[in-house]
C-alpha cells in the first residue's frame, strides 16, 4: 500500500472502501461525489492505471479504475494531447494481456476502453491485425470478446465526439471492410479444436458481427454446423440459442433471404424430437430455448407461411406442440408475438386459403390456452393457497393469463368467435355434467376446470359481436346458476359484465343477469363484491334503457349498499345508476337526479361536520370520496335541452353549489376536498356547457376566492374550463361575458403573481404546472389581449423562476408555454394543443403586427436571463424528458430574434464556470452558430445546442457553490 499511498491513490480507495461499507449515508454521499469528480478530472488518466498496474489492488477497485477508463476514452479523449494516443493504445493492449484470463468483468470493460480508443484513433488502421498479434493466440477468449463488444461500440457511436463523416468512414474501416476476414478468423477459431466449436464466446461474436456479415455467409459456412451441434452441449446452448436466433432476425426480410431460409428450415425442423424430450425430463431452460428458436422462426418466415402452408406447417404445429407441453406455463409467452403476427396476415384476404386450412391448428390453440388458464392445484389441504403463499407469482399468474385471453382474441379472428365461445361452453357442460351433482356451497370438485373456461368467456368478451345468436344463448343460463365458489362466483360476474352489450339486444336475459350480480353485493368475498359494482356499473351504462323504469327499486338497492363498499366500488356503482337516470325522460330527470344525490350530499355534510373536529383524515377523506360520487352524477346525466329551455340538471346543481362553496370554504388546508369540489365545478361546466350559464357568476366568485385563500391549483384547472366553454366565438356566448371571462382569468393571474412573489417556485410545483396550462389556453382564446396586457410582461417573468424547478410535470407546462408564447412574435404561431396553430377553417390562425411587435419587446427586455435558465437548465438541472421542450424553446427564440439570440447564447456560455468547458469549444460552437443562423437553419442550430449541453452536462455538475453570474433571481411582483 505504500505505492499507492504515493501515488495518491489513498483517497479513491478510502471512498471505494466507504461505498462498499456498512457507513452512514452523509460518508456515503460524499465518498460518492468524490469519486464522481475524480473520474472526469484529468488526474484519472494515469492514476486508473496505477490502480490496474498495482498487484496489490483488490479487484473491485480494479473494475472501478477499468470502468472510469472506459468513461474518459468515451467522453473525455480531448484531454490529451493527440500525439499521446498511441502510448494510450500500448498501455491498454499490455493491461489487456494481463488480464486476458480474467476477471471477465475486468477483462470486458478493457475491452471496450480498446474499441472506443478504435472508434476515435482514426489513425490507427490495422486494429484487428495489432490486437490479434499482442494478446497472442493463446488469448482465444479475449479477442473474441474484443471481437464482440467492437461492433456494439460503432453502432453507438453517438456517444463519440466524431462527426457523422468520420463516423460513417469509421464504420467503414472497422467493420465492412474487416468482416470477410473476421469471419475467416472465426471459422478457423472454430475447426481449431472441439472445444472451440462449443465455445460460448464464438456465439456470442457471431451474433455481434451479423451486423455486418451477411446471415447467408455463416448458414454456408463450418460456422452454422457449430451453431446447430452446439444446441446439444449444456454449456454453450443459451448462447448458441441467440446467436441462432439473431440468424433467423436476419431473414426477415424473405423474399431476399429465401435461399437461406430454404437451407436452415430443415435444421430447424430437426429440433423438433427434443421438445418431447425436454418436456418429459424438466429441464426448463432448454425447454424455453427451444420454444424460443421455433417462435422466432415464425416471426420472422410469417410471410412465408402465408404463401406457402403446406411447406411450412411443421414449423406451425411445432410452436403449438412448445405451447401444449409447456407444463409449468414458463415457455407458452414465447409464442404469443408470433400468434399475433400469424393471425394478422392471415386475416387478410389474400391469404384465405392458408386461414382456412390452419383453422385446426388455432382450435387446437384454444384448446390449449383455455388448460393453460386453469389455476394450479394447491399441495396441501388449504384449498385456498393455490401458490404456497407466494403473491408475487400469484400477479404473475393473473397477468399472465391475460395475455393468454389476448391469444384466444387472435384466435377469434382466424375460427370465428362462435367457434370459440363453443369450446367454453363444451368445458363449462361438461364440468356441469361431470362435478355439477358433487358440488355444494362448502365444496366445489375440480372448480378450476369450471373456472378457466369462464375465464376464456370474459376474455373473448370484445370480440363478440351482439347479434351472437348461437352460444350466449345457450351459456349465459348456465353462468348465473354456478356454485357459491369466491373464485368461480367472480369469474362468473366478471364474464356477464363483458357481454352487457348483447344482452341490451336480447333483453329476456336481463333480469337473471342482474339479480346474479345483485346478489354477488352480499358474498363474504371482497373480490367478489368488486367485482358485482363493476358488472354493476356496465350493465347501468349498456342496459340503460331497459332499466329506465327501475330506478325506483335501485334507489333502495343503491342506499342499502353504498355504504359497505369501498371508495372505487362506490364510483363504480354510482356511475350504474347514474347512466340509468340519463335514460330518464327529460321530465323526470330533476326529480331524479334528487333523490340519488340528496342523500349523498346528507352523508357528505355530515361527515364534513365530522371533519372540523377529527383528529385523523378519515372523514375529510370521505368527504372528498362523496365529492366525487357527485361529480359522477354530474358527468353521466347530461339530458339534451335546447338553449331555449331550463336544463333541469343545471337547476339541481344551482342548489347544490352553496353547498359545495360551503365546504370548500371550510376545508381551505384539505388539498382532496379541494381537488374533489374543483372536480366537480369543472365537470358542471363541461357537462351543461352553456347551459351553466346562470351559475357563471357565483362560480367564478368561488373560484377566485378559493384560489386567493387556499393556493391550489386545482382553482385554476377548473377555471380552464370555463375559459374554454365560454372564449370569445363560441356558440351561444355573447360579447359581454367572454370579455368578463378573459377579465376573471386576469383577475386568476394577479394571484398567482402575487403568490409567486410570497413563495419560492419550489413550495408551488403543482400551482405553476396548472397556471402554464391555463396560460396555454389564454393563448388560443385571448391572445390578442393578453399579448399586449401589462400583466404579460409578469408572466414572463414568473415563467423564468418557474424555470429553476426539477419537477417534470410544471416544467413541461411552462416550456410549452413559453413555446407557444414566442411563436406569436412569428407569422405563423403554433400551439401546444391539438388543433396545431389552425382555426376552425383549416386556414393558419391569424397574428396581427401589433401582437408579434408586443412579443418582441417582451423577449427583448428578458431574452438574456430566459437563455441563461434554458440553457443552464439542460446542461445541469432538466429532466431528460424536459430537453426536447427546452430546445424547442431555443430553437422558437432564434426564429423571433435570431441575431439577438444568438449574442445572448454567447454570453450564457461565456458565464458558465471555468474549466468547464474545453478550450476553442466555445468558440467552434460560436462560429458555427452563426453560420446557421446567417443561413437561416435554426433547427440545425437546435441540434448543436442540443449536442453541446448534452456532452457538457455529462461532463460537469453543478458547483456546489452556485451557478454565479448564472444563477436565477427571485420572483417579485408587487400589483
Amino acid at each position: 500500500m505504500a505505492s499507492e499511498n504515493s501515488d495518491g491513490l489513498e483517497p479513491i480507495l478510502s471512498a471505494l472502501s466507504t461505498m462498499q461499507a456498512n457507513a452512514e449515508r452523509s460518508q456515503k454521499s460524499q465518498a460518492h461525489d468524490y469519486l464522481e469528480k475524480f473520474q472526469k478530472s484529468p488526474e484519472a488518466w494515469t492514476k486508473t492505471h496505477a490502480l490496474l498496474s498495482s498487484p496489490k489492488t483488490a479487484a473491485e477497485a480494479k473494475l472501478f479504475a477499468a470502468t472510469t477508463l472506459k468513461g474518459k476514452i468515451t467522453y473525455d479523449l480531448e484531454q490529451l494531447p493527440r500525439d499521446s494516443l498511441p502510448s494510450l493504445r500500448d498501455s491498454i493492449l499490455t493491461l489487456l494481456v494481463s488480464f486476458r484470463e480474467g476477471p471477465r468483468p475486468i477483462r470486458t470493460q478493457l475491452c471496450v476502453c480498446l474499441a472506443n480508443l478504435a472508434i476515435q484513433m482514426l489513425e490507427w488502421k490495422d486494429v484487428l491485425g495489432q490486437v490479434g498479434s499482442t494478446l497472442g493466440s493463446g488469448a482465444g477468449d479475449c479477442i473474441l470478446e474484443f471481437l464482440r463488444i467492437l461492433p456494439e461500440e460503432v453502432t453507438e457511436g453517438r456517444k463519440i465526439h466524431l462527426t457523422e463523416e468520420e463516423l460513417t468512414n469509421r464504420t467503414k474501416d472497422l467493420l465492412e471492410d474487416n468482416a470477410p476476414q473476421v469471419l475467416t478468423l472465426l471459422i478457423q477459431y472454430a475447426r481449431s479444436s472441439a472445444t472451440a466449436a462449443t465455445n460460448p464466446r464464438l456465439f456470442e461474436c457471431i451474433s455481434s458481427w451479423l451486423r455486418e456479415i451477411p446471415a447467408a455467409d455463416v448458414v454456408n459456412s463450418f460456422l452454422f454446423d457449430a451453431i446447430i451441434n452446439a444446441l446439444s452441449e449444456e454449456g454453450s446452448f443459451e448462447a448458441a440459442v441467440d446467436c441462432l436466433c439473431t440468424i433467423l432476425r436476419d431473414t426477415r426480410e424473405v423474399d431476399e433471404s429465401i435461399d437461406v431460409i430454404r437451407l436452415i428450415y430443415p435444421r430447424v425442423l430437426s429440433l423438433r424430437p427434443k421438445i418431447a424430450e425436454f418436456a418429459d425430463s424438466g429441464d426448463l431452460e432448454i425447454y424455453k430455448g427451444l420454444t424460443r428458436i421455433f417462435a422466432e422462426a415464425g416471426e420472422a418466415w410469417v410471410v412465408m407461411i402465408a404463401r406457402f402452408p403446406s411447406d411450412f406447417r411443421g414449423l406451425v404445429e411445432s410452436i403449438l406442440e412448445c405451447c401444449g407441453r409447456d407444463q409449468d406455463r414458463d415457455a407458452v409467452a414465447l409464442t404469443f408475438l408470433f400468434w399475433y403476427e400469424f393471425k394478422q396476415i392471415i386475416t387478410l384476404d389474400k391469404y384465405k386459403e392458408t386461414r382456412l386450412q390452419y383453422q385446426d391448428i388455432f382450435s387446437k390453440l384454444v384448446d390449449v390456452m383455455i388448460k393453460h388458464l386453469e389455476y394450479p392445484r394447491p399441495n396441501g389441504a388449504d384449498e385456498t393457497d393455490l401458490f404456497d403463499g407466494d403473491r408475487e407469482q400469484e400477479e404473475k399468474f393473473r397477468e399472465f393469463r391475460h395475455q393468454m385471453g389476448d391469444v384466444l382474441k387472435d384466435c377469434c379472428d382466424v375460427i370465428t368467435v362462435t367457434d370459440c365461445l363453443g369450446k367454453a361452453f363444451e368445458l363449462i357442460q361438461k364440468w356441469i355434467s361431470t362435478y355439477g351433482p358433487q358440488a355444494s356451497n362448502s365444496f366445489v370438485p375440480h372448480w378450476q376446470e369450471l373456472e378457466a373456461p369462464l375465464f376464456s368467456m370474459r376474455a373473448m368478451g370484445r370480440m363478440v359481436s351482439p347479434e351472437e345468436n348461437v352460444v350466449l344463448r345457450q351459456v349465459i343460463p348456465l353462468i348465473v346458476q354456478i356454485p357459491d365458489h369466491e373464485k368461480l362466483q367472480f369469474q362468473a360476474i366478471m364474464a356477464l359484465a363483458r357481454y352487457t352489450d348483447w344482452t341490451a339486444q336480447h333483453p329476456e336475459f336481463l333480469r337473471p343477469q342482474l339479480n346474479f350480480v345483485i346478489a354477488g353485493f352480499g358474498h363474504s368475498s371482497k373480490e367478489v363484491v368488486r367485482a358485482a359494482a363493476l358488472a354493476f356499473k356496465f350493465f347501468g351504462t349498456d342496459c340503460r334503457k331497459l332499466l329506465e323504469n327501475n330506478v325506483t327499486e335501485l334507489h333502495s338497492f343503491y342506499e342499502s349498499v353504498l355504504d359497505n363498499l369501498p371508495p372505487i366500488s362506490q364510483e363504480e356503482i354510482t356511475e350504474g345508476v347514474a347512466c340509468i337516470i340519463s335514460a330518464q325522460e327529460i321530465s323526470k330527470t330533476y326529480a331524479t337526479f334528487k333523490l340519488y344525490c340528496d342523500p349523498v350530499i346528507k352523508r357528505m355534510m355530515s361527515r364534513a361536520n365530522e371533519a372540523r373536529t377529527a383528529q385523523d383524515d378519515g372523514p375529510r377523506l370521505a368527504v372528498a370520496d362523496y365529492l366525487q360520487l357527485l361529480t359522477i352524477f354530474v358527468q353521466n346525466i347530461q339530458p339534451y335541452v335546447s338553449p331555449q329551455e331550463e336544463n333541469p340538471a343545471v337547476k339541481y346543481c344551482q342548489e347544490i353549489l352553496p353547498v359545495l362553496s360551503a365546504i370548500a370554504e371550510n376545508f381551505t388546508n384539505s388539498i382532496p376536498i379541494l381537488e374533489r369540489v374543483c372536480r366537480c365545478w369543472r365537470y358542471m361546466v363541461l357537462s351543461y356547457r352553456t347551459a351553466i350559464l346562470p351559475l357563471l357568476p357565483n362560480l367564478a366568485q368561488q373560484l377566485a376566492s378559493g384560489f386567493e385563500n387556499s393556493r391550489q391549483g386545482c382553482f385554476l384547472w377548473a377555471t380552464d374550463s370555463v375559459l374554454r366553454e365560454f372564449a370569445e366565438g363560441a356558440e351561444f356566448v355573447d360579447a359581454s361575458t367572454s370579455q368578463a371571462i378573459y377579465h376573471f382569468f386576469e383577475q386568476q393571474a394577479l394571484a398567482f403573481l402575487r403568490i409567486m412573489n410570497d413563495l419560492p417556485p419550489e413550495d408551488l410545483p403543482d400551482v405553476i404546472e396548472d397556471f402554464f396550462r391555463l396560460l396555454i389556453d389564454a393563448l388560443i382564446y385571448y391572445h390578442q389581449q393578453l399579448l399586449v396586457s401589462p400583466v404579460c410582461q409578469h408572466i414572463l417573468s414568473a415563467s423564468l423562476s418557474a424555470l429553476t424547478l426539477q419537477q417534470e410535470p410544471p416544467l413541461i407546462a411552462t416550456l410549452h408555454f413559453l413555446r407557444d408564447f414566442l411563436s406569436y412574435g412569428t407569422d405563423h404561431p403554433n400551439s401546444s394543443t391539438f388543433d396545431n396553430g389552425y382555426d376552425s377553417h383549416e386556414t393558419p390562425r391569424s397574428n396581427p403586427p401589433q401582437v408579434q411587435q408586443a412579443v418582441k419587446q417582451m423577449v427583448v427586455g428578458q431574452g438574456e436571463p430566459l437563455i441563461q435558465r434554458i440553457m443552464t437548465g439542460m446542461m445541469f438541472s432538466f429532466p431528460r424528458d424536459c430537453l426536447q421542450d427546452a430546445s424547442g424553446v431555443l430553437l422558437t427564440l432564434f426564429e423571433v430574434l435570431p441575431q439577438e439570440t444568438t449574442v445572448w447564447l454567447k454570453g450564457t456560455i461565456g458565464m458558465l464556470p471555468a474549466g468547464s468547458v474545453r478550450a476553442g469549444e466555445a468558440d467552434r460552437l460560436m462560429n458555427t452558430v452563426g453560420v446557421k443562423v446567417q443561413g437561416g437553419d435554426f433547427r440545425k442550430v437546435r441540434v448543436l445546442l442540443q449536442d453541446f449541453t448534452t456532452s457538457y452536462r455529462r461532463r460537469n455538475v453543478a458547483p456546489r457553490e452556485g451557478l454565479g453570474r448564472l444563477e436565477a433571481t427571485r420572483f417579485r411582483f408587487s400589483g
